[in-house]
This record gives structure tokens, C-alpha cells and sequence, in this order.
């Protein structure tokens, strides 16, 4: 018997978000239907944790990283950071989308790494979007931006260092 359901995904830095309807056939077989179309996956976790995809006839080694709602896609070199919903999330979302981040926001690591760049000292006045500091995870750069306009008050992050996952970087106000 088959289960379908629905999703909201959007990949870090893109401008809008995808619906993905997702039905799960059992037996590690799936239908995902994106922007009308339809792409038949076979998925099979491998001994290391990673996942083997058979997308379309086509073969993807994937890693994944949860973190809540995001996930950490590495395939072959490339790494996303995809914010995952389900039906249940999106309206909880939408009954809070007039509310605006206030106050300190807190950013820091998404996953363990190593501080490459820091492009913000204290004091530094940021918009939202702007890029914070770049930390190296999985031999990929990710560019951790503010999640508000407003003033950088601490910097803790330290370039070279390495970080663990949810390692405070820098406040902002």
C-alpha cells in the first residue's frame, strides 16, 4: 500500500521554495513529483550511512546531515543546505511569518568544521542575508549569513579554528 506526502523544500540561498510530493511505494521505492514532474527513486542506506539513489535510472551516492527541519546534502562535491517541511510545518510557519526576528540572534555552527574566514568584527552593522563567517565542512565552503539587519555585538568564532556542530560564532542584534 502506498503512503504520499507532501513537502516544502528550499535550498539555502535559493529565492523561492519547491513543493515536493513524495509517495512511498515500500520496499525503499519512491514517485517524487517536482514542478509537475514525476521521478522514480529507488534509495538504499549503504553500511557507512550513506544513501544510494537510483533517480530516473541514474546513480547518486548521497550524504545526509539532519539538523531539525535542515538537511545537509552532500552529492559527489556539491553540499546543500535544504530546509525540509511538511504540510503540518508550513502552516505553523505561515500563522508566525508576521513576526520578524527581535532582539540577539545567536549564530552558529551547522555542523562540525573549521572557521575559514571571519568577514564581520563587533560593532560591524550587517543587513539580513549578509554574509557572517565561512566555515569549512565535508571540504565544502558555507557561508553563514545573518539572520537580521542589526549590529554584530560578539565575535567568537576565530579563523582557523575548529568548531562542532551548534558552536556559538557571533551575536546579533
Amino acid at each position: 500500500m502506498s503512503r504520499s506526502k507532501r513537502y516544502e523544500t528550499q535550498v539555502r540561498g535559493a529565492r523561492e521554495s519547491v513543493p515536493v510530493d513524495i509517495e512511498d511505494l515500500g520496499q525503499g521505492k519512491f514517485v517524487l513529483k517536482m514542478r509537475g514532474v514525476s521521478h522514480t527513486v529507488d534509495a538504499r542506506v549503504l553500511d557507512h550511512g550513506a544513501v544510494s539513489l537510483l533517480v530516473d535510472g541514474r546513480s547518486y551516492d548521497v550524504e545526509l546531515d539532519e539538523s531539525g527541519d535542515e538537511v545537509q546534502v552532500l552529492v559527489g562535491f556539491e553540499l546543500l543546505t535544504v530546509d525540509v517541511a511538511d504540510e503540518r510545518a508550513v502552516r505553523l510557519r505561515a500563522g508566525a511569518a508576521g513576526f520578524s526576528v527581535s532582539g540577539k540572534v545567536v549564530v552558529t555552527a551547522p555542523m562540525p568544521g573549521k572557521v575559514v574566514r571571519v568577514l564581520v568584527t563587533p560593532g560591524a552593522q550587517v543587513t539580513e542575508g549578509q554574509g557572517l563567517v565561512v566555515v569549512e565542512a565535508m571540504k565544502m565552503e558555507n557561508e553563514l549569513k545573518s539572520p537580521k539587519t542589526g549590529t554584530v555585538l560578539e565575535v567568537f568564532a576565530k579563523e582557523g579554528s575548529t568548531v562542532e556542530a551548534n558552536t556559538k560564532l557571533l551575536t546579533v542584534e
